[in-house]
């Protein structure tokens, strides 16, 4: 399982690559895999602000419909619509082109609360 050394976790098995203020978000390969072939991800449209530990999307695969929580709080910057289209990518590149959102990161202090990579591994049990 992959679990890249230079991202945060989250419980719900969100990532978040931070470079600058600038947070890239997505789903851990660890939930990929527990939710098996993702047939669709709902972001809406007109998607201004995230707020930490609170939806802004679903992620719907073969066994079951997921909510996505933020890793923190902040302005959307981008969305990720080619997944509209390619569902499959988070299955296939999910720390790369299955990116969810980019979003300038309001309160940097919210990323403490996060797991590096090793922690999330025992979180998982790996």
């Amino acid at each position: 399982m992959n679990i890249p050394e230079n991202l945060k976790y989250t419980n719900d098995h969100e990532w978040v690559k931070t470079e600058g203020n600038i947070g890239t978000i997505g789903v851990t390969d660890h939930a990929q895999g527990e939710l098996g072939d993702v047939v669709y991800v709902d972001i809406a449209e007109d998607l201004v602000e995230i707020k930490k530990d609170e939806s802004f999307g679903t992620i719907e695969a073969v066994k079951t419909v997921a909510d996505i929580l933020a890793p923190c709080s902040g302005k959307v910057i981008q969305v990720n619509r080619d997944i509209n289209n390619n569902p499959e990518v988070v299955n296939q590149d999910p720390y790369g082109d299955g990116w969810l959102i980019k979003i300038e990161i309001e309160n940097a202090s919210e990323l403490d609360s996060l797991m590096n990579a090793e922690q999330y591994k025992a979180f998982i049990g790996q």
